[in-house]
C-alpha cells in the first residue's frame, strides 16, 4: 500500500491552482482602477460637458478653434462664431473645452 511520490503530488494540484490564479486577477483589478475607472471617468465628464453648452459660452474645438457659441442648433450641432461674422457650424462632440461660460438663458413667461 505504498503511495508513488507521482502521485502524491497530483493529489493537492487544486490550491496550486488557486494560488497561480491570484496574481493574474490582481493584475486585472489594477488595470481596471489605473486605466478603464479613469476613462469612464474622463468619458462621463466630456458628456456632461457637451449636453450643457448653451448660447454665449466661449469653446475650443478639437481641431484648436476657439469661439463663441451664438446657437444651438439641435442636439448634436451648435453654431460658433469663430471671428466677425463669421459663423460656423459644429459638431458638439469636437468641443473639447468650455472656456468660459455665458449668461443663462432667461426664460419669458
Amino acid at each position: 500500500m505504498l503511495i508513488s511520490p507521482a502521485f502524491a503530488q497530483g493529489a493537492s494540484g487544486g490550491s496550486d491552482f488557486i494560488i497561480q490564479l491570484v496574481p493574474i486577477l490582481l493584475m486585472f483589478v489594477i488595470f481596471y482602477f489605473l486605466l478603464l475607472r479613469p476613462q469612464q471617468q474622463r468619458a462621463k465628464a466630456h458628456r456632461e460637458l457637451v449636453a450643457n453648452i448653451r448660447r454665449g459660452d466661449t469653446v475650443v474645438t478639437a481641431g484648436g478653434i476657439v469661439g463663441k457659441v451664438t446657437k444651438v442648433r439641435d442636439d448634436n450641432e451648435i453654431e460658433v462664431e469663430i471671428a466677425d461674422n463669421t459663423r460656423v457650424r459644429v459638431v458638439k462632440g469636437t468641443v473639447s473645452e468650455v472656456r468660459t461660460r455665458g449668461e443663462p438663458v432667461k426664460e419669458s413667461a
